[in-house]
């Protein structure tokens, strides 16, 4: 064995202050600052030095402890069975020389040994004590030996069952457990703390060890956090069971939650084959695992092996490869998503995480950006979990390069040109191109096409597909210049439903100002709006030509819907699209600005049912036209409710409200009555015809 030198030496001192200052961070200001591989390769190095020199051991090493001292801010609580922590296997070899070493100690043979599986939760270590089957105390891990006193927090957790199922509770339980946030859930937290300008946590498990140690169990209780328990550390009195995965059963049956993936095999072989299966589903569980553990089956067994310094001989933990790894970011590209999303991409150094090699990365949005404070050629950390983009968690402090350069949002579209516009108070910046932008083709034809737009019947979305990827179609114009003849050479396209398709095209060329306006697919101008801007303005060209100031006097036009408009107006190539569509022979009729009477302006109506004289679409546009908002829900302040055929739950709401219901012949002679001009019709004297 040689002797440390003084360069060996610094190393041990280094490592041990960077895992300790790791430590701290995560355990007690929840602000990780090594990802899990970086931590772990740093532990393994120290481990390594500390077998080859043993004289460098010493009591504080990270090596011989678990985690880091409990925070001021809650009680200390002193585990009457440490929380000790595991060793770990990084591959099958060591797999398998775990399961020798457990057979060698108990002189049996490996294949006879039973063991339990299960998934490595990836979250916050957590002790709950019950009395006389009432939880009495919950505590962090903390060190291992004193935690933190948290049982207030985790009262609010609704799988913590405040009381244990059964009858015959027993008079003493001390339960482990992982506290987790699921995937699904994350990202609706995540997506919340956005909109409110709040903290963005940077992965679910960092963010289930924030919302435990809040002082303020109101805040714990508004965060997604689910328990589930791992190990029984006492019970009195003690069930006649001797295996690990029964006392689990029973757990279940006091009503506390345990892993449905929990599994006993037996062998080396078993234990390999759960590893790798469960690798291979990792993704698809829809919550953070790092490894499966894996324990000695039975009981008796545990206690003969016993433990060591820090670790159970009777169990270790298989780590699968790191969800999250450091990488250098080498430049930022700018993609146009198919509603116009501008969404920066960072161009990362290729590194492997969990697996899969990753060189691209989601940066969000200017938000985002603003609030990791990246640039271009920061090392940063990169996260993969479940099916989500891989994307860039934070900056590695200290590692900025003197050449960082700032990244900077295109002013102009990076694929049409067009202008970037980004409304203030919204996070996404977005390409004004619309009909006219490539990257959204796709979707503006769809919509253009639908059936509240232009309508073209026969012209659906695996058609409009096939059309753009050949380049048959690259603006609206350029459907109305199809050919029979060549649309039955595209596949499941004979002549006949080629030549009514067409029709379908000839039909649509006669439309309405409020439909066209619609179907130029402008942000938030929805059919309403359309309508209102058709009746305020009466021409397309007054409409085009219209100031911000001009188009916020439009009923329910306020500045951002206003602002959409203005710039959408003032592209060039989106009036040459609306020019060539002219071109095509779209026509309609121009309205009549001021001289339809409005006898409905302010009030609120609601359509339901089957009308047989006109459809509901129908009914809608013409109570429009005379002022009226059509909304989808009855309330207090509905006007009043026309009801169809099979009218359902809007009738008997209306009729509890007390709101006016009208039958089908009733609304008919109404909205004869409005449209010549008698304004002044009174609801009663209809009464007879009322539903």
């Amino acid at each position: 064995m040689t002797q440390p030198n003084q360069q060996l030496l610094d190393e041990v001192a280094r490592l041990r202050a960077e895992l300790d200052d790791a430590n701290y961070r995560y355990y007690v200001l929840d602000d990780p600052s090594l990802t899990d591989a970086d931590y772990d390769r740093r532990l393994r190095r120290l481990q390594a030095l500390e077998v080859e020199h043993p004289e460098l051991v010493t009591p504080d090493s990270p090596t011989q402890r678990v985690g880091a001292p409990p925070d001021a801010g809650f009680p200390e609580i002193e585990h009457a069975v440490p929380m000790l922590s595991l060793d770990n296997a990084f591959s099958e070899e060591e797999l398998a020389a775990f399961v020798q070493r457990v057979a060698e100690r108990l002189e049996c043979d490996p294949e006879t040994l039973d063991f339990c599986c299960e998934p490595k939760l990836d979250g916050a270590a957590v002790s709950l004590v019950y009395e006389g089957g009432v939880l009495v105390s919950g505590a962090t891990r903390g060190d291992g030996r004193t935690g933190e006193g948290i049982t207030s927090n985790l009262r609010t957790l609704r799988s913590v069952p405040l009381k244990l199922r059964g009858d015959r509770p027993p008079a003493l339980l001390e339960v482990r457990g992982e506290v987790v946030i699921e995937h699904a859930d994350f990202e609706a937290l995540n997506a919340r703390a956005r909109a409110e300008e709040g903290k963005v946590f940077a992965n679910p498990r960092n963010a289930a060890a924030g919302s435990l140690r809040q002082l303020d169990p109101r805040v714990t209780a508004t965060r997604p956090l689910r328990f589930s328990a791992y190990q029984v550390a006492r019970i009195e009195p003690a069930p006649g069971d001797a295996t690990h995965s029964a006392l689990m059963a029973h757990l279940g049956d006091f009503g506390l939650r345990t892993s449905r993936e929990l599994a006993v095999v037996r062998g080396a072989e078993g234990v390999v084959d759960y590893c790798r299966a469960l690798g291979e589903r990792r993704d698809g569980l829809g919550y953070d695992i790092d490894g499966v553990v894996i324990k000695v089956d039975d009981l008796r067994l545990q206690r003969e092996l016993g433990f060591v310094s820090r670790a159970p001989r009777w169990a270790i933990a298989f780590k699968f490869p790191a969800q999250e790894q450091t990488t250098r970011l080498n430049d930022v590209e700018f993609q146009v998503g198919r509603t116009g999303a501008i969404t920066p991409v960072a161009r990362l150094e290729p590194v492997s995480v969990a697996g899969v090699t990753v060189s691209n990365a989601t940066l969000h949005n200017a938000d985002e950006i603003a609030r990791l404070g990246v640039m271009i050629g920061d090392t940063v950390a990169i996260r993969r979990a479940g099916d989500v983009i891989p994307q860039v968690v934070r900056v590695v402090e200290g590692e900025r390069p003197e050449d960082a350069r700032e990244i900077v949002f295109p002013e102009r579209c990076p694929v049409c040109d067009s202008q970037v516009e980004r409304l203030e108070g919204e996070a996404v910046a977005r390409c004004s191109g619309g009909l006219y932008c490539p990257a959204q083709r796709k979707e503006a034809l769809k919509h253009f096409a639908s059936r509240r737009a232009l309508d073209i019947d026969g012209l659906g979305e695996k058609l409009i597909e096939q059309l753009v990827e050949r380049d048959w179609v690259t603006t609206p114009a350029d459907l109305f210049r199809l050919e029979a003849e060549r649309l039955a050479e595209l596949p499941r396209m004979g002549q006949k439903s080629s030549e009514n398709l067409v029709a379908s095209l000839e039909k649509a060329r006669a439309t309405t100002l409020a439909r066209f306006i619609y179907a130029l697919g402008i942000r938030e101008v929805g059919e309403a709006t359309a309508a209102n801007l058709a009746r305020h303005f009466g021409t397309l060209e007054a409409l085009m030509e219209a100031e911000v100031e001009a188009l916020e006097a439009v009923e329910d036009v306020g500045p951002i819907v206003a602002a959409h408009l203005h710039t959408f107006f003032r592209q060039p190539h989106n009036r040459e699209t609306i020019d060539d569509l002219i071109a095509c022979g779209l026509r309609w009729e121009e309205e009549a600005v001021g001289e339809r009477p409005k006898p409905l302006a302010g009030q609120t109506w609601v359509l339901t049912g089957t009308l047989a004289s006109m459809t509901r679409d129908q009914g809608k546009a013409r109570l429009q036209a005379l002022g009226a908002k059509v909304a989808g829900s009855v309330s207090k302040k509905t006007a009043g409710l026309v009801a169809g055929e099979a009218a359902g739950s809007k009738l008997e709401k209306a009729m509890q409200l007390g709101v006016p219901v009208l039958d089908e012949a009733a609304f008919l002679a109404r909205l004869a009555a409005w449209e010549a001009g008698d304004s002044d019709m009174n609801q009663s004297d209809d009464e007879e015809s009322e539903a």
